[in-house]
Formats: C-alpha cells, sequence, structure tokens
C-alpha cells in the first residue's frame, strides 16, 4: 500500500470515529430552543364530578387547582405519611436548633444570586483554559475538580489526628 493510501484510511477511520459516541452527561443537557420544556409539563388529575358544587374551592388566579397533580403529597400519602404535612410553610419547630446554630454568624440575604453568579464566573474563567481538550468533556466537574473532598485522605488525617471516625469510607 502506498503512502497516500495509508494515510486516506486513517483521514476515513478518523472522519468515522468522530462520529460516534454521541452521548452527553445530565450537566451537559442545555435548554437550546424556545419551545416548552418537556420536563416541566406535568398532565392533570383526570375530571371527575364533584358531591357537592357547593362545596368547590373558590378558582384563584394563578393558584393550585382540585385537578393538579402533588407528586410529593401523593408519594407521602402512598405511603402511609401525613401529606399535609408538605403544605406547611416556612421552617419546622423541629428544625430550628439547627436554623438557629446554622445562622449564628450571620445570614446573607442574596446567598443564592451570590452562588449562582461566583458559579458562573468559575466554568467561565475555567472554560477559557479548557480549549484544548478533544473529545466530549464535563465543563461543571472539571471547574470544580480542585475543591473535591479526598474522603480517603481526610479518613486518615482525622485518624492520625485521634478523631473516632465511625466509619471508613470504602477505598477505591
Amino acid at each position: 500500500m502506498s503512502v497516500s493510501r495509508v494515510l486516506m484510511v486513517i483521514l476515513m477511520l478518523g472522519l468515522v470515529s468522530a462520529c460516534g459516541n454521541k452521548d452527553k452527561p445530565l450537566t451537559r443537557i442545555k435548554k437550546t430552543g424556545n419551545g416548552p420544556d418537556e420536563f416541566t409539563i406535568i398532565p392533570g388529575k383526570p375530571l371527575q364530578a364533584p358531591e357537592s358544587y357547593a362545596a368547590l374551592p373558590t378558582p384563584t388566579p394563578g393558584g393550585s387547582n382540585l385537578t393538579d397533580q402533588n407528586p410529593l403529597a401523593d408519594g407521602a400519602a402512598a405511603l402511609g405519611g401525613n401529606a399535609a404535612v408538605l403544605a406547611t410553610a416556612g421552617i419546622p419547630s423541629s428544625d430550628a436548633g439547627l436554623v438557629r446554630h446554622t445562622s449564628r454568624f450571620g445570614v446573607a440575604p442574596g446567598i443564592r444570586q451570590t452562588l449562582s453568579e461566583e458559579d458562573k464566573q468559575t466554568r467561565r474563567r475555567h472554560g477559557r483554559v479548557n480549549i484544548l481538550n478533544i473529545g466530549p468533556i464535563d465543563d461543571y466537574t472539571n471547574s470544580y475538580k480542585r475543591q473535591w473532598l479526598d474522603s480517603n485522605a481526610e479518613f486518615r488525617r482525622l485518624r492520625q489526628a485521634g478523631i473516632t471516625v465511625p466509619s471508613a469510607p470504602p477505598e477505591e
């Protein structure tokens, strides 16, 4: 075989292999169009005639409906739990001590927006450096890989410091 044929075969194999493996991890899925998001559409419950039309709640624009799905409450009721507990607003009294302890140094009012902006900046900063990777990459994982906790190293560090650790993570 001549050199040009070998190069042609290598080029063809490269092109064919580039067409494969279109699977993307869930962190790379993005809504790209202006249409509806399929995962936000929840079909309503079937319509039924009420026992008494006087017992129907008054309609509220933008409010809930008797035929609206409530998967959490339905699941709690199916498992024998109390679905009314899910409808309570605010912090349950059983978690008051936890909330008091975690907010002892103060609470930032716009923490979600701040974290969202910092996350965008981190991924943007990392994305500019990561242009030479060939193949499927996960920008989110690569951006935060330096901040991951090595559970085995932390386990050894705590044991050496004399701190009792109830269970050891499995070695990989």
